[in-house]
Protein backbone atom coordinates (compact mmCIF):
# COMPACT_ATOMS: atom_id res chain seq x y z
CA UNK A 1 0.00 0.00 0.00
CA UNK A 2 2.64 2.39 0.86
CA UNK A 3 4.85 1.56 -2.06
CA UNK A 4 1.18 1.98 -4.26
CA UNK A 5 0.86 5.80 -2.53
CA UNK A 6 4.71 6.41 -2.85
CA UNK A 7 4.36 5.63 -6.97
CA UNK A 8 1.39 7.61 -6.91
CA UNK A 9 2.73 10.74 -5.31
CA UNK A 10 6.13 10.76 -7.50
CA UNK A 11 4.00 10.39 -10.47
CA UNK A 12 2.19 13.14 -9.40
CA UNK A 13 5.03 15.15 -8.36
CA UNK A 14 6.47 14.89 -11.48
CA UNK A 15 3.44 15.90 -13.66
CA UNK A 16 3.51 18.52 -11.70
CA UNK A 17 6.70 19.63 -11.96
CA UNK A 18 6.74 19.25 -15.71
CA UNK A 19 3.61 21.29 -15.85
CA UNK A 20 5.08 23.89 -13.87
CA UNK A 21 7.85 23.36 -16.04
CA UNK A 22 5.87 23.64 -19.41
CA UNK A 23 4.41 27.31 -18.23
CA UNK A 24 7.59 29.06 -17.29
CA UNK A 25 9.42 27.35 -20.43
CA UNK A 26 5.98 28.65 -22.57
CA UNK A 27 6.40 31.92 -20.49
CA UNK A 28 9.93 32.55 -20.74
CA UNK A 29 9.86 31.51 -24.92
CA UNK A 30 7.47 33.71 -25.62
CA UNK A 31 8.17 36.78 -23.35
CA UNK A 32 11.69 36.62 -24.96
CA UNK A 33 10.00 36.52 -28.69
CA UNK A 34 8.17 39.41 -27.69
CA UNK A 35 10.65 41.22 -26.16
CA UNK A 36 13.41 40.53 -29.62
CA UNK A 37 10.32 41.69 -31.45
CA UNK A 38 8.96 44.74 -29.73
CA UNK A 39 12.67 46.18 -27.95
CA UNK A 40 13.30 48.63 -30.52
CA UNK A 41 9.60 49.64 -30.50
CA UNK A 42 9.25 50.00 -26.55
CA UNK A 43 11.06 53.19 -25.61
CA UNK A 44 9.83 54.80 -29.22
CA UNK A 45 6.43 53.83 -28.69
CA UNK A 46 6.29 54.70 -25.07
CA UNK A 47 7.28 57.89 -25.90
CA UNK A 48 4.67 58.74 -28.36
CA UNK A 49 2.14 57.85 -25.94
CA UNK A 50 3.60 60.41 -23.77
CA UNK A 51 3.46 62.66 -26.41
CA UNK A 52 -0.21 62.34 -27.10
CA UNK A 53 -1.17 62.34 -23.85
CA UNK A 54 1.12 65.66 -22.76
CA UNK A 55 -1.19 67.40 -26.42
CA UNK A 56 -4.22 65.72 -25.14
CA UNK A 57 -3.80 67.39 -21.46
CA UNK A 58 -2.92 70.77 -22.63
CA UNK A 59 -5.44 70.67 -24.91
CA UNK A 60 -7.79 70.15 -21.72
CA UNK A 61 -6.29 72.59 -20.01
CA UNK A 62 -6.85 75.35 -22.92
CA UNK A 63 -10.59 73.61 -22.72
CA UNK A 64 -10.82 73.85 -18.89
CA UNK A 65 -9.96 77.91 -19.77
CA UNK A 66 -12.10 79.13 -22.13
CA UNK A 67 -15.11 77.15 -20.19
CA UNK A 68 -13.92 78.72 -17.23
CA UNK A 69 -13.77 82.51 -19.57
CA UNK A 70 -17.45 81.59 -20.49
CA UNK A 71 -18.44 81.44 -17.12
CA UNK A 72 -17.10 84.26 -15.98
CA UNK A 73 -18.66 86.55 -19.13
CA UNK A 74 -21.85 84.74 -18.12
CA UNK A 75 -21.65 85.70 -14.77
CA UNK A 76 -21.18 89.47 -15.85
CA UNK A 77 -23.82 89.23 -17.89
CA UNK A 78 -26.01 87.86 -15.56
CA UNK A 79 -25.35 90.68 -13.09
CA UNK A 80 -26.20 93.35 -15.79
CA UNK A 81 -29.46 91.38 -16.33
CA UNK A 82 -30.22 91.92 -12.87
CA UNK A 83 -29.01 95.47 -13.06
CA UNK A 84 -31.55 96.27 -15.71
CA UNK A 85 -34.43 94.34 -14.16
CA UNK A 86 -34.00 96.66 -10.62
CA UNK A 87 -33.55 99.65 -12.01
CA UNK A 88 -36.72 99.23 -14.00
CA UNK A 89 -38.56 97.73 -11.71
CA UNK A 90 -37.75 101.21 -9.65
CA UNK A 91 -38.86 103.84 -12.49
CA UNK A 92 -42.62 101.42 -12.31
CA UNK A 93 -42.14 101.87 -8.62
CA UNK A 94 -42.02 105.50 -9.15
CA UNK A 95 -44.46 105.82 -12.17
CA UNK A 96 -47.09 104.13 -9.81
CA UNK A 97 -46.55 106.52 -7.22
CA UNK A 98 -47.54 109.10 -9.45
CA UNK A 99 -50.38 107.62 -10.39
CA UNK A 100 -53.38 109.17 -7.94
CA UNK A 101 -57.05 109.81 -8.45
CA UNK A 102 -56.36 114.09 -8.20
CA UNK A 103 -53.63 113.41 -11.52
CA UNK A 104 -56.17 110.90 -13.33
CA UNK A 105 -59.19 113.99 -12.58
CA UNK A 106 -57.70 117.04 -13.02
CA UNK A 107 -54.18 116.05 -14.33
CA UNK A 108 -51.84 116.73 -17.76
CA UNK A 109 -53.45 113.93 -19.97
CA UNK A 110 -50.92 113.73 -22.16
CA UNK A 111 -48.15 113.64 -19.30
CA UNK A 112 -50.48 110.43 -17.83
CA UNK A 113 -49.92 108.93 -21.18
CA UNK A 114 -46.33 109.26 -21.75
CA UNK A 115 -45.98 107.81 -18.11
CA UNK A 116 -48.23 104.87 -19.26
CA UNK A 117 -46.35 103.92 -22.17
CA UNK A 118 -42.97 104.28 -19.84
CA UNK A 119 -44.24 101.91 -17.46
CA UNK A 120 -45.13 99.28 -20.09
CA UNK A 121 -41.28 99.80 -21.73
CA UNK A 122 -39.76 98.98 -18.21
CA UNK A 123 -42.36 95.94 -17.16
CA UNK A 124 -41.14 94.36 -21.01
CA UNK A 125 -37.59 95.49 -20.16
CA UNK A 126 -37.83 93.94 -16.63
CA UNK A 127 -39.64 90.51 -18.37
CA UNK A 128 -36.53 90.15 -20.74
CA UNK A 129 -34.37 90.56 -18.16
CA UNK A 130 -36.06 88.11 -16.10
CA UNK A 131 -35.85 85.58 -18.93
CA UNK A 132 -32.98 85.77 -19.89
CA UNK A 133 -31.67 85.83 -16.47
CA UNK A 134 -33.67 82.73 -16.21
CA UNK A 135 -31.50 81.59 -19.45
CA UNK A 136 -28.08 82.65 -18.13
CA UNK A 137 -28.59 80.78 -14.79
CA UNK A 138 -29.45 77.35 -16.87
CA UNK A 139 -25.92 77.90 -19.37
CA UNK A 140 -23.87 78.97 -16.08
CA UNK A 141 -25.07 75.33 -14.76
CA UNK A 142 -23.97 73.60 -17.76
CA UNK A 143 -20.60 75.33 -17.81
CA UNK A 144 -19.84 74.92 -14.56
CA UNK A 145 -20.90 70.70 -15.32
CA UNK A 146 -18.45 70.78 -18.13
CA UNK A 147 -15.81 72.48 -16.45
CA UNK A 148 -15.86 69.65 -13.63
CA UNK A 149 -16.17 67.36 -16.35
CA UNK A 150 -13.03 68.53 -17.73
CA UNK A 151 -11.15 69.04 -14.45
CA UNK A 152 -11.65 65.50 -13.84
CA UNK A 153 -10.70 64.20 -17.07
CA UNK A 154 -7.37 66.55 -17.11
CA UNK A 155 -7.08 64.85 -13.51
CA UNK A 156 -7.48 61.26 -15.29
CA UNK A 157 -4.45 62.17 -17.63
CA UNK A 158 -2.30 64.11 -15.14
CA UNK A 159 -2.00 60.46 -13.38
CA UNK A 160 -1.88 58.17 -16.45
CA UNK A 161 1.34 60.91 -17.46
CA UNK A 162 2.96 60.24 -14.40
CA UNK A 163 2.18 56.09 -14.27
CA UNK A 164 4.04 56.28 -18.11
CA UNK A 165 6.45 58.53 -16.98
CA UNK A 166 7.50 56.11 -14.13
CA UNK A 167 7.10 53.72 -16.19
CA UNK A 168 7.04 49.35 -15.62
CA UNK A 169 10.01 47.46 -15.55
CA UNK A 170 10.54 45.98 -18.97
CA UNK A 171 10.39 42.08 -17.61
CA UNK A 172 6.92 42.53 -15.90
CA UNK A 173 5.69 44.14 -18.79
CA UNK A 174 6.89 41.64 -21.11
CA UNK A 175 5.79 38.77 -18.62
CA UNK A 176 2.20 40.45 -18.85
CA UNK A 177 2.48 40.53 -22.60
CA UNK A 178 3.28 37.23 -22.89
CA UNK A 179 0.59 35.67 -20.49
CA UNK A 180 -1.96 37.60 -22.33
CA UNK A 181 -1.25 36.22 -25.76
CA UNK A 182 0.11 32.52 -24.95
CA UNK A 183 -2.14 31.60 -21.70
CA UNK A 184 -4.53 29.73 -24.42
CA UNK A 185 -1.43 28.05 -26.13
CA UNK A 186 -0.01 26.86 -22.69
CA UNK A 187 -3.38 25.46 -21.65
CA UNK A 188 -3.89 23.51 -24.82
CA UNK A 189 -0.01 22.45 -23.89
CA UNK A 190 -1.15 21.19 -20.73
CA UNK A 191 -4.16 19.22 -21.75
CA UNK A 192 -2.13 17.79 -24.30
CA UNK A 193 0.68 16.69 -21.32
CA UNK A 194 -1.79 15.67 -19.28
CA UNK A 195 -4.81 13.65 -21.22
CA UNK A 196 -2.83 13.45 -24.67
CA UNK A 197 -0.78 10.29 -23.80
CA UNK A 198 -4.07 8.47 -21.88
CA UNK A 199 -5.92 9.31 -24.90
CA UNK A 200 -3.34 8.39 -27.61
CA UNK A 201 -3.02 4.86 -25.40
CA UNK A 202 -6.34 4.16 -25.51
CA UNK A 203 -6.96 4.92 -29.12
CA UNK A 204 -3.80 2.14 -30.02
CA UNK A 205 -5.02 -0.44 -27.35
CA UNK A 206 -8.97 -0.62 -28.63
CA UNK A 207 -9.05 0.88 -32.05
CA UNK A 208 -5.30 0.45 -33.87
CA UNK A 209 -4.13 -2.88 -32.11
CA UNK A 210 -6.95 -4.78 -32.89
CA UNK A 211 -6.93 -3.58 -36.57
CA UNK A 212 -3.50 -4.44 -36.95
CA UNK A 213 -3.20 -7.96 -34.99
CA UNK A 214 -5.39 -9.40 -38.05
CA UNK A 215 -2.77 -9.83 -40.52
CA UNK A 216 -0.85 -12.80 -41.91
CA UNK A 217 1.74 -14.31 -39.84
CA UNK A 218 5.75 -13.70 -40.92
CA UNK A 219 7.52 -16.88 -41.90
CA UNK A 220 11.01 -16.93 -43.38
CA UNK A 221 11.31 -20.29 -44.37
CA UNK A 222 9.04 -23.58 -44.35
CA UNK A 223 11.29 -26.22 -43.20
CA UNK A 224 14.29 -26.46 -41.41
CA UNK A 225 17.18 -29.13 -41.39
CA UNK A 226 18.64 -28.61 -37.59
CA UNK A 227 17.28 -26.73 -35.04
CA UNK A 228 19.93 -24.50 -32.97
CA UNK A 229 21.16 -25.46 -29.37
CA UNK A 230 20.62 -23.63 -26.70
CA UNK A 231 23.14 -23.95 -24.12
CA UNK A 232 22.61 -23.04 -20.02
CA UNK A 233 22.53 -19.44 -19.01
CA UNK A 234 24.81 -18.54 -16.30
CA UNK A 235 26.61 -14.84 -15.04
CA UNK A 236 29.62 -16.42 -17.03
CA UNK A 237 29.71 -19.46 -19.05
CA UNK A 238 33.01 -21.01 -20.85
CA UNK A 239 33.56 -22.06 -24.90
CA UNK A 240 36.26 -24.53 -26.03
CA UNK A 241 37.70 -23.17 -29.21
CA UNK A 242 38.49 -26.15 -31.41
CA UNK A 243 41.66 -26.29 -33.45
CA UNK A 244 41.32 -23.39 -36.97
CA UNK A 245 38.40 -21.99 -35.01
CA UNK A 246 37.66 -18.39 -34.75
CA UNK A 247 36.63 -16.08 -32.10
CA UNK A 248 35.32 -12.40 -32.37
CA UNK A 249 33.89 -10.98 -29.21
CA UNK A 250 33.38 -7.95 -27.66
CA UNK A 251 36.27 -6.75 -25.25
CA UNK A 252 34.23 -5.72 -22.14
CA UNK A 253 32.56 -9.45 -21.93
CA UNK A 254 36.22 -11.51 -22.22
CA UNK A 255 36.83 -12.20 -18.72
CA UNK A 256 39.66 -15.17 -19.02
CA UNK A 257 41.32 -16.88 -21.75
CA UNK A 258 44.21 -19.49 -22.09
CA UNK A 259 47.24 -17.82 -23.27
CA UNK A 260 48.40 -19.74 -26.55
CA UNK A 261 45.50 -18.07 -28.43
CA UNK A 262 46.23 -15.89 -31.14
CA UNK A 263 45.05 -12.41 -30.62
CA UNK A 264 44.48 -9.05 -32.74
CA UNK A 265 42.07 -6.96 -33.07
CA UNK A 266 38.71 -7.04 -34.91
CA UNK A 267 37.66 -3.34 -36.25
CA UNK A 268 33.92 -4.81 -37.37
CA UNK A 269 32.54 -7.94 -37.37
CA UNK A 270 31.38 -8.02 -40.81
CA UNK A 271 32.42 -5.42 -43.53
CA UNK A 272 29.41 -6.15 -45.10
CA UNK A 273 27.00 -4.45 -42.27
CA UNK A 274 29.12 -1.47 -40.71
CA UNK A 275 26.65 0.68 -39.58
CA UNK A 276 24.81 -2.08 -38.04
CA UNK A 277 28.36 -3.19 -36.20
CA UNK A 278 28.65 0.34 -35.03
CA UNK A 279 25.35 0.63 -34.06
CA UNK A 280 25.28 -2.81 -32.00
CA UNK A 281 28.53 -2.01 -30.07
CA UNK A 282 30.19 -5.04 -32.58
CA UNK A 283 33.20 -2.46 -33.37
CA UNK A 284 36.76 -3.14 -31.80
CA UNK A 285 35.97 -6.51 -31.34
CA UNK A 286 38.92 -9.26 -30.16
CA UNK A 287 39.22 -11.85 -32.78
CA UNK A 288 40.97 -14.99 -31.28
CA UNK A 289 42.20 -18.18 -32.87
CA UNK A 290 42.94 -21.43 -31.76
CA UNK A 291 46.10 -21.92 -33.84
CA UNK A 292 47.04 -25.48 -32.64
CA UNK A 293 46.90 -28.69 -34.65
CA UNK A 294 45.08 -30.40 -31.73
CA UNK A 295 43.53 -29.60 -28.42
CA UNK A 296 40.96 -27.19 -27.96
CA UNK A 297 41.23 -24.00 -25.70
CA UNK A 298 38.74 -22.51 -23.43
CA UNK A 299 37.06 -18.57 -23.17
CA UNK A 300 34.98 -17.37 -20.31
CA UNK A 301 32.66 -14.43 -20.77
CA UNK A 302 31.20 -12.64 -18.18
CA UNK A 303 29.70 -9.09 -18.30
CA UNK A 304 31.79 -7.27 -14.79
CA UNK A 305 30.02 -4.35 -15.26
CA UNK A 306 26.17 -5.52 -14.76
CA UNK A 307 26.24 -8.38 -12.53
CA UNK A 308 22.31 -8.99 -13.49
CA UNK A 309 23.03 -9.76 -16.71
CA UNK A 310 23.56 -13.44 -17.85
CA UNK A 311 25.24 -14.83 -21.09
CA UNK A 312 24.16 -18.33 -23.17
CA UNK A 313 26.08 -20.01 -26.01
CA UNK A 314 23.90 -21.05 -28.78
CA UNK A 315 24.90 -23.69 -31.57
CA UNK A 316 23.70 -23.84 -34.91
CA UNK A 317 24.32 -26.62 -36.68
CA UNK A 318 25.14 -26.76 -40.86
CA UNK A 319 21.88 -26.33 -42.04
CA UNK A 320 20.09 -24.78 -39.22
CA UNK A 321 20.01 -20.92 -38.56
CA UNK A 322 18.65 -18.29 -36.15
CA UNK A 323 16.82 -14.64 -36.57
CA UNK A 324 18.68 -12.68 -34.17
CA UNK A 325 18.50 -9.04 -33.11
CA UNK A 326 22.42 -8.32 -33.30
CA UNK A 327 22.10 -6.10 -30.23
CA UNK A 328 22.24 -8.90 -27.81
CA UNK A 329 24.95 -10.63 -29.63
CA UNK A 330 28.33 -10.80 -27.86
CA UNK A 331 30.81 -12.74 -29.70
CA UNK A 332 30.86 -15.21 -32.67
CA UNK A 333 32.64 -18.43 -33.10
CA UNK A 334 33.35 -19.96 -36.40
CA UNK A 335 34.86 -22.89 -37.90
CA UNK A 336 38.42 -22.11 -39.67
CA UNK A 337 38.34 -19.05 -41.92
CA UNK A 338 34.94 -19.38 -42.93
CA UNK A 339 33.17 -15.61 -42.22
CA UNK A 340 30.11 -14.98 -40.39
CA UNK A 341 27.38 -16.43 -42.34
CA UNK A 342 24.17 -13.35 -42.26
CA UNK A 343 21.59 -12.86 -44.26
CA UNK A 344 19.73 -9.63 -44.46
CA UNK A 345 15.93 -10.05 -44.93
CA UNK A 346 13.77 -7.14 -45.58
CA UNK A 347 9.96 -7.39 -45.20
CA UNK A 348 8.41 -3.70 -46.09
CA UNK A 349 5.41 -4.76 -47.02
CA UNK A 350 3.24 -6.09 -44.64
CA UNK A 351 1.07 -5.02 -41.43
CA UNK A 352 3.80 -6.75 -39.11
CA UNK A 353 6.40 -4.65 -40.12
CA UNK A 354 4.41 -1.67 -39.42
CA UNK A 355 2.84 -2.96 -36.20
CA UNK A 356 6.16 -3.14 -34.55
CA UNK A 357 8.51 -0.99 -36.60
CA UNK A 358 10.59 -3.73 -37.84
CA UNK A 359 11.75 -3.71 -41.56
CA UNK A 360 14.82 -5.93 -41.78
CA UNK A 361 15.53 -9.25 -39.54
CA UNK A 362 19.26 -10.78 -39.47
CA UNK A 363 19.50 -14.53 -40.06
CA UNK A 364 22.56 -15.99 -38.50
CA UNK A 365 23.22 -19.26 -40.49
CA UNK A 366 25.11 -22.29 -39.45
CA UNK A 367 27.77 -23.60 -38.52
CA UNK A 368 28.21 -21.19 -35.70
CA UNK A 369 27.90 -20.62 -32.13
CA UNK A 370 26.41 -17.31 -30.86
CA UNK A 371 27.00 -15.48 -27.63
CA UNK A 372 24.42 -13.95 -26.27
CA UNK A 373 23.62 -11.75 -23.27
CA UNK A 374 20.11 -11.26 -21.59
CA UNK A 375 18.59 -9.20 -18.49
CA UNK A 376 18.41 -12.14 -15.30
CA UNK A 377 19.57 -14.85 -18.21
CA UNK A 378 18.69 -16.39 -21.02
CA UNK A 379 15.97 -19.17 -22.15
CA UNK A 380 14.94 -21.02 -25.23
CA UNK A 381 11.46 -22.09 -25.59
CA UNK A 382 11.20 -24.83 -27.92
CA UNK A 383 7.60 -25.30 -29.84
CA UNK A 384 6.34 -28.72 -30.02
CA UNK A 385 3.29 -30.66 -30.99
CA UNK A 386 1.18 -31.13 -28.01
CA UNK A 387 -1.79 -33.23 -27.30
CA UNK A 388 -5.16 -30.79 -27.81
CA UNK A 389 -3.17 -28.78 -29.77
CA UNK A 390 -3.64 -28.56 -33.55
CA UNK A 391 -0.44 -25.93 -33.75
CA UNK A 392 1.53 -25.25 -31.17
CA UNK A 393 2.04 -21.38 -30.13
CA UNK A 394 3.00 -18.97 -27.42
CA UNK A 395 3.47 -15.39 -26.94
CA UNK A 396 6.21 -13.24 -24.94
CA UNK A 397 7.05 -9.41 -24.11
CA UNK A 398 7.89 -8.39 -27.29
CA UNK A 399 11.05 -6.32 -25.17
CA UNK A 400 12.39 -10.08 -24.16
CA UNK A 401 13.00 -11.51 -27.84
CA UNK A 402 16.13 -12.32 -28.38
CA UNK A 403 15.48 -14.43 -31.48
CA UNK A 404 13.64 -16.84 -33.35
CA UNK A 405 14.28 -19.71 -35.87
CA UNK A 406 13.04 -18.79 -39.50
CA UNK A 407 10.32 -21.79 -39.35
CA UNK A 408 8.21 -20.42 -36.72
CA UNK A 409 5.12 -17.93 -38.01
CA UNK A 410 6.07 -14.88 -36.64
CA UNK A 411 3.21 -12.41 -35.48
CA UNK A 412 2.50 -9.47 -33.48
CA UNK A 413 -0.88 -9.61 -31.16
CA UNK A 414 -1.81 -7.05 -29.09
CA UNK A 415 -0.65 -6.82 -25.19
CA UNK A 416 -2.96 -8.77 -22.39
CA UNK A 417 -4.22 -5.95 -20.68
CA UNK A 418 -4.60 -2.33 -21.33
CA UNK A 419 -3.21 -1.58 -17.69
CA UNK A 420 0.20 -3.26 -18.22
CA UNK A 421 0.24 -1.38 -21.66
CA UNK A 422 -0.79 2.05 -19.98
CA UNK A 423 1.78 1.59 -17.07
CA UNK A 424 4.57 0.81 -19.77
CA UNK A 425 5.28 -2.65 -17.98
CA UNK A 426 4.31 -3.95 -21.33
CA UNK A 427 4.81 -2.72 -25.21
CA UNK A 428 1.45 -2.35 -27.25
CA UNK A 429 2.00 -5.63 -28.92
CA UNK A 430 3.34 -9.22 -27.68
CA UNK A 431 5.25 -11.50 -30.22
CA UNK A 432 3.55 -14.94 -30.79
CA UNK A 433 5.13 -17.68 -32.23
CA UNK A 434 3.15 -20.40 -33.64
CA UNK A 435 4.58 -23.69 -35.29
CA UNK A 436 7.56 -26.24 -34.57
CA UNK A 437 10.85 -24.67 -33.65
CA UNK A 438 11.89 -22.52 -31.04
CA UNK A 439 12.27 -19.06 -30.24
CA UNK A 440 14.83 -17.27 -27.30
CA UNK A 441 14.47 -15.00 -25.29
CA UNK A 442 15.70 -13.08 -21.80
CA UNK A 443 13.95 -13.33 -18.16
CA UNK A 444 13.46 -9.71 -17.79
CA UNK A 445 12.36 -7.41 -20.10
CA UNK A 446 15.25 -4.68 -20.89
CA UNK A 447 14.49 -1.51 -21.58
CA UNK A 448 18.03 -0.25 -22.31
CA UNK A 449 20.01 2.25 -20.48
CA UNK A 450 18.40 5.00 -20.28
CA UNK A 451 16.86 6.08 -17.44
CA UNK A 452 15.31 9.36 -15.57
CA UNK A 453 15.65 11.93 -17.79
CA UNK A 454 17.38 9.85 -20.27
CA UNK A 455 14.88 7.42 -20.39
CA UNK A 456 13.53 8.97 -23.57
CA UNK A 457 16.34 9.32 -25.57
CA UNK A 458 17.10 5.82 -24.41
CA UNK A 459 13.50 4.35 -26.24
CA UNK A 460 14.29 6.57 -29.19
CA UNK A 461 17.17 5.06 -29.76
CA UNK A 462 15.95 1.67 -29.27
CA UNK A 463 13.17 2.48 -31.77
CA UNK A 464 15.64 3.42 -34.19
CA UNK A 465 17.48 0.40 -33.74
CA UNK A 466 14.37 -2.03 -34.10
CA UNK A 467 13.34 -0.62 -37.28
CA UNK A 468 16.48 -1.70 -38.81
CA UNK A 469 16.21 -4.94 -36.77
CA UNK A 470 19.37 -4.42 -33.93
Amino acid sequence: MYGFLYRLGTWLATKLSVAILIVVLGLAAFGGWLFLRDHVLAESQREQHLEDLVRRRDQMVAQRAEIANAIVRLQEEAAVQRDRAQRAEKVIATLRELESWWERVFGNAEQQERNAQQAARMAELKDESGARLVQLQQELADSEKLLDRAQSELSGLEAEIRAVTASESEALHYLRAAWERARWYLLVALLTYFFGPTLVKLLAYFGLAPLLSSGKPIRFENDLRALPAVGPSRVSVDAELWPGEILRVKERYLQASDEHLTRKTRFVLDWRIPFTSLACGLIELVEMRNGRATGEARVTFSNAEDPHEELAVIAIPDGGSLILRPSFLVGVITPADQPVKINRRWVLFRWQSWVTLQFRYFEFAGPCRLVVAGSRGVRAERLVEREGLTRPARRTNQRATIGFTPNLDYLPVRAETFWGYYRDMNPLFDDLFAGQGLFVLQETSHRGEGAGVRRFWSDLWNGLLKVFGL
